[in-house]
């Protein structure tokens, strides 16, 4: 029997703050609704609307991992930019770059900021969401976060998700986007790339102790000796062949 989603307290991070999108013109300002118009203003607006799902879900994307069919569809009007927003989060390059090298605990970090724009409800909604995606995939932990009323009631269809940052008094900025927050990898995942893929200095005393015969870091002397005689040889033969070629061209 599939595990329902944990139930888990509220919290807050200033009691003395009751608006949680902050200024509700700030906010208005940055709204924009998809539109299939062709004028100008709508094509710039639609522009303005992709790369803020870009910045929102990437932080920055590359040109070589952006996804011009997902956009397409945008802009022509078949998905609406919560179809775009899970698109990106369903991509290949979030699940190679966040996804395979997350634990499912910072995974709910990563995805919970960017979708609903909010850090996590402590360790519980945490535990919570990381369950859902042991049990039930990404995918489905992806589709519960678009569906939820939460996401519904802040952002709709037609809305790209964004910080909703709380404005404390005596404090002129909210919130650090959650994205600019995280990086796209944790120090566990650092050290395990440390730890599978050797410094220089440890690869070259790799070669240096492949063979016992050196010493020192230095090869057998009969073997040094042996190696002068033919590069000599080989410097011997090749000047004989530069010659040759030379009194040749001078002779036609």
């Amino acid at each position: 029997m599939a595990i329902p989603l944990l139930g888990y307290p509220l919290s807050t991070q200033n009691s003395r703050v009751s608006n949680l999108a902050g200024d509700s013109s700030t906010v208005q300002s940055q709204l924009y609704a998809s539109s299939a118009a062709g004028d100008e203003s709508a094509r710039s607006d639609m522009d303005s609307v992709i790369e803020k799902a870009y910045r929102q879900v990437f932080f920055h994307a590359m040109s070589s991992d952006r996804e011009p069919f997902l956009e397409s569809q945008l802009r022509s009007g078949n998905i609406t930019v919560r179809d775009f927003i899970r698109g990106l989060l369903l991509s290949e390059r979030f699940q190679q770059g966040y996804f395979q090298c997350s634990s499912n605990y910072r995974m709910v970090d990563q995805v919970v900021g960017r979708v609903l724009g909010r850090p996590v409800h402590g360790d519980a909604e945490r535990r919570a969401w990381s369950i859902v995606i042991g049990e039930k995939g990404f995918t489905n932990f992806i589709d519960s976060l678009l569906d939820s009323r939460e996401y519904m009631d802040s952002f709709g269809y037609d809305l790209v998700p964004q910080q909703r940052s709380r404005v404390l008094p005596g404090r002129a900025l909210g919130e650090t986007p959650i994205y600019q927050q995280f990086p796209r990898y944790g120090s566990d995942w650092r050290d395990s790339l440390q730890d599978r893929a050797p410094s220089d200095q440890a690869a070259q005393m790799q070669l240096l102790q492949t063979s016992a015969a050196w010493v020192n870091g230095q090869p057998p002397a009969f073997a040094l000796k042996l190696w002068l005689g033919f590069a000599v040889v080989g410097g011997f033969e090749l000047g004989r062949v530069i010659l040759t070629i030379a009194f040749s061209m001078l002779r036609s």
